[in-house]
């Protein structure tokens, strides 16, 4: 009696993905090994743009930028991602190894806000990304439900939109919820003037 094989794909190195996966035209994460296509949808899309105006305005002549595409290879192996927004210190970059040729960041000193816009997929955002992203040392990320996607155990109950403020303070994330009606506190961006209804309005 022949016994059927089966086989198990081999694990995606990060220097692969790197090397082939974000140059055919897609927009892809490795996760665990494993090639995760991201496919946003208008309203991701929409918030994510709303975002980045509001983001630029608060900028100022900070020596900051938001790339167009970026990758953070956090310490987690056969991991790397795209973050739906990032904000780096440009005065950082000449220490950043990869980031010349490959737009890689190895540090989370060189980020000064990471943004995941929270899709079905919501355990990434929620219970991998800002795991790696405290580990990394990324002094402030934000986690945007728009949709109320989120676990009960992140956003609360009842589920409702929720933009959610993670500060790196003595080396853990402390994490402030914001939701409707309420104004946003960011430790990277003080001055900036946001309010939850704008970000979730601009979904459509």
């Amino acid at each position: 009696m022949t016994q059927a094989l089966s086989f198990e794909p081999a694990a995606i190195e990060f220097d692969h993905y790197l090397a082939t996966y974000p140059n055919d035209g897609g927009r892809y994460e490795l996760i665990n090994g494993s090639i995760i296509p991201v496919n946003p949808s208008g309203e991701h899309e929409q918030v994510g743009g709303f975002l980045d105006r509001r983001v630029w305005q608060a900028i100022g002549q900070n020596p900051y930028l938001i790339p167009r595409t970026c990758t953070v290879k956090p310490f987690a192996p056969l991991t790397g991602y795209k973050p739906d927004l990032i904000v780096l210190d440009e005065t950082a970059l000449p220490n950043e190894p990869r980031w010349k040729k490959e737009s890689t960041i190895l540090q989370g000193s060189s980020i000064i806000l990471a943004i995941e816009i929270v899709s079905t997929n919501w355990r990434e955002d929620y219970d991998r990304k800002a795991g790696d992203y405290e580990e990394m040392g990324i002094p402030e990320l934000w986690i945007v439900d728009y949709r109320a996607l989120g676990g009960r155990r992140y956003i609360g109950y009842p589920k409702q939109p929720t933009f959610s403020v993670y500060q790196l303070i003595g080396g853990e994330y402390q994490v402030t919820l914001f939701r409707a009606g309420e104004q946003i506190q960011s430790a990277a961006f003080p001055q900036l003037c946001l309010a939850t209804n704008d970000v979730f309005a601009a979904a459509g």
